[in-house]
């Protein structure tokens, strides 16, 4: 399989009747094609969105209200998702924000380390009751984790002045690899995606500046069928090494000497994973 590889050709011959996945941010992008795809093969899907309205005139799902931006949300919504789907065999953790100004969560955490892990942190703990042998989390992560590791002295940027939109996006997207591998050392089956460049609501805070560039550095982007194709190919492909980066529908390799693949060692170090989870907890709690 290859970048241009789509959903409907890693689902090729998959039968997944019987099987249930709930999926975040299913309202737009790789959300609404992660649905389709597994739908398309027999499983049961429930989304959760930050908007009902929204999430009902775009798939054709059972729905869950979720922000991720406010634990209070999380936390109403991971019972009712329980409630619904007693065993979850995909947790697909697909929501995310990138690069939007400094802004603050609900409980005062900046906006990308907030939602994109804190929340799904929260979440997915909460959930873990539900799964079963076989289970798989699959966390979306980025190629973007390549702009920052944990930044350990000022994670949610207090000191304003320093805040650095593509820095924080990076910090977020590593500590989804991280989270990954702090699942994988518990016993729980869990891979980090990148799904490659793609034209997504994920970009809605990006400035004209910031759209020039990413075409200058990356003249062609996937299709979101392409950009899911690797979520798809995490939940369903045997073989897997438990807490892999995957990367254009296989396992990432440590990162090249170029920058254009792979995973970079802050993201996958033992105990930097370790740290982020006593952290994460302590933020949560």
């Amino acid at each position: 399989m290859s970048a241009e590889t789509t959903t409907d050709e890693v689902l090729e011959g998959v039968d997944l009747t019987g099987r249930t996945a709930l999926v975040t941010g299913a309202s737009a992008g790789l959300g609404i094609e992660t649905v389709r795809a597994l739908q398309s093969k027999g499983c049961e899907v429930v989304g959760a969105v930050r908007d009902l309205a929204k999430g009902k005139a775009v798939v054709d799902c059972d729905l869950i209200e979720l922000d991720l931006a406010d634990l209070d949300s999380v936390r109403r919504a991971a019972p009712d998702a329980a409630a619904r789907l007693p065993r979850i065999d995909f947790l697909i953790n697909n929501a995310g924000v990138m690069a939007p100004p400094l802004t603050r969560t609900a409980q005062g955490f900046e906006l990308q380390l907030g939602t994109n892990h804190l929340g799904h942190f929260v979440w997915t703990t909460a959930l873990l009751p539900q799964l079963v042998s076989g289970s798989r989390i699959i966390n979306l992560s980025s190629r973007g984790h390549f702009r920052s590791g944990m930044l350990w002295d000022d994670p949610h940027f207090r000191d304003a002045s320093h805040y650095e939109k593509w820095k924080a996006y990076g910090q977020s997207k590593t500590a989804n690899i991280l989270f990954t591998q702090g699942l994988a050392a518990r016993g729980f089956t869990s891979y980090a995606v990148h799904p490659g460049v793609i034209l997504t609501e994920l970009g809605r805070h990006l400035t004209a500046d910031d759209s020039e560039g990413l075409a200058k550095r990356l003249p062609t982007f996937k299709s979101i069928p392409q950009g899911a194709a690797t979520t798809v190919y995490a939940a369903v492909t045997e073989g897997l090494p438990n807490g892999s980066y995957l990367e254009d529908c296989g396992v990432a390799g440590p990162v090249n000497d170029d920058l254009t693949a792979g995973v970079m060692p802050w993201a996958v170090d033992p105990d930097q994973a370790a740290r982020l989870w006593v952290w994460s907890e302590d933020q949560t709690s």
